[in-house]
């Protein structure tokens, strides 16, 4: 899913051979949801392919980088009205009209109505997944699948929540791409807004499966400080747990981007019980809001109090 304003509209994709189509249901045995989950990591991506996109009666061209990704930076000729929109992707033969793939893409226009967004991590803030437990984390990703893995109770409704009047999602997680689908899955079960998904690097072979999520998480920077760049008329909420490094990246935003930061929102996770003192003295000085929360009831009644939400 693609995202950005009529000024600047970002798209951005990957292409991989040997990938299977991937159907989940809540009935399917471990025994398949293994083999699928393995397959997601097992199918490799393709350099150098040139890449049609049609955009409003407009072509414009972009080619995978070593991993198999691309991504444009395009000026739309035309004014979209705030919402949701269609972009057609295809890979053709070389030299030839010859169409050998093609898919339906979409992306997000944020309007000047949003009264502000969020950016959410993912896993151990909406989808419970165990993270800093290899073992149980592996159970999960596993056994199950996009119908029977389990979200933290009343995520979705503190985010619906959060969405009114057009406000935007961008999930920034250290998942990587070959789990896009399964999210895209994950978040539609379980009545998760609707947004933009930026992950980490697509990553190959069954080590790469064992250690999903890991790595130095320094992209999610990366992608928040585009955000606000494409952004500057929004304001935002952050959210994320205790379980990894999301504390230090929202401390780093809000030095960075002081004014625009409304709270941060940091779900409890394991044994961690307490921000250090010099991140709590920065997000003071700053008068941002700055929680560890036990569960999501009490950010719907901090963000009642903000006046971010209105209702239960």
């Amino acid at each position: 899913m693609g995202y950005g304003t009529n000024e600047f509209l970002y798209l951005k994709g990957g292409v991989v051979e040997n990938r299977p189509e991937f159907y989940s249901e809540a009935t399917d045995k471990r025994r398949k949801n293994f083999r699928v989950m393995l397959s997601r990591y097992l199918s490799s991506p393709l350099p150098d392919m040139k890449v049609w996109i049609h955009l409003n009666g407009e072509v414009y061209h972009s080619v995978t980088d070593e991993y198999g990704y691309f991504s444009s930076w395009i000026d739309p000729i035309i004014d979209y009205e705030p919402g949701w929109h269609s972009v057609n992707f295809q890979i053709r033969k070389p030299d030839s009209d010859e169409i050998i793939c093609e898919t339906e893409g979409e992306f997000l226009i944020v309007g000047e109505q949003a009264e502000f967004g969020t950016i959410s991590d993912i896993d151990d803030t909406i989808l419970v997944s165990h993270a800093t437990q290899l073992f149980k984390k592996l159970r999960l990703i596993l056994t199950k699948n996009a119908k029977t893995r389990l979200p933290f109770e009343g995520v979705a409704n503190f985010y619906q929540q959060l969405k009114a009047n057009g406000n935007p999602f961008f999930y920034v997680s250290s998942s990587e791409w070959n789990l896009y689908e399964f999210l895209q899955d994950f978040f539609n079960v379980r009545k998760i807004p609707k947004g933009p998904f930026l992950l980490q690097e697509y990553k190959s072979g069954f080590r790469d499966l064992i250690f999903s999520g890991g790595g130095s998480h320094q992209h999610k920077q990366d992608k928040i400080k585009r955000l606000m760049k494409l952004f500057p008329h929004l304001k935002f909420i952050l959210i994320g747990d205790s379980g990894q490094r999301d504390t230090e990246i929202y401390r780093e935003a809000l030095v960075n981007y002081p004014d625009r930061i409304l709270a941060v929102y940091i779900r409890k996770i394991g044994k961690k019980d307490k921000f250090d003192q010099e991140t709590i003295q920065e997000f003071k000085k700053r008068k941002v809001p700055l929680l560890l929360l036990e569960n999501t009831q009490d950010a719907i009644e901090h963000a009642r109090k903000l006046g971010v939400i209105t209702y239960y």
